[in-house]
């Protein structure tokens, strides 16, 4: 568990899903997401979206971001990567908060034995993508014109992390 002064790191547990599925709400969008969440229920959240599947930050109990994180396959041979996501509340960005967020999935990672995070992100998130080359992360490929989103044809990039035994 992180604390900073204002708000601490911990695991998701089954309390947060009302505020998880809000920041869902809030954070994916025609600019963030080929397909925005939309959770008809909570238990179809859980579903997806289970306890412990996400390192959340939490000032007091209030939900201000999240990395999800989960095995992309099924296959014992791909088991050593993780694919995440990640998502701060509106009012919660600029203060190094998906920063924290995301060093804590790398040392989550670096403990579970994952050696790889990947993520997809799209060519229409310049903010994003500068972020996440920020935080070490290189294009490994781009899925050119993947999408159709709100009139324009939107690349697919895929960039990953590897992680060091340093963590």
């Amino acid at each position: 568990m992180l604390i900073s002064h204002t708000y601490t790191i911990r695991p998701s547990e089954i309390k947060d899903a009302a505020q998880l599925m809000e920041l869902d709400a809030l954070v994916w969008d025609k600019h963030t997401s080929p397909a925005p969440f939309q959770w008809r229920s909570r238990q179809q959240y859980l579903q997806h979206c289970p306890p412990g599947s996400q390192l959340i930050a939490v000032q007091g109990e209030r939900v201000c971001g999240y990395v999800g994180f989960y095995l992309p396959t099924g296959m014992p041979v791909n088991r050593h990567v993780y694919e995440i996501n990640i998502a701060v509340h509106p009012h919660d960005r600029r203060c190094g908060i998906a920063t924290a967020l995301m060093d804590a999935m790398k040392q989550h990672a670096f403990e579970q034995g994952i050696i790889k995070l990947r993520l997809r992100v799209l060519s229409s998130n310049p903010g994003a993508i500068a972020f996440y080359t920020q935080c070490g992360f290189v294009t490994e490929g781009r899925l050119v014109s993947e999408f159709y989103i709100a009139g324009k044809y939107v690349d697919d990039i895929l960039m990953s992390y590897f992680i060091r035994a340093n963590g």
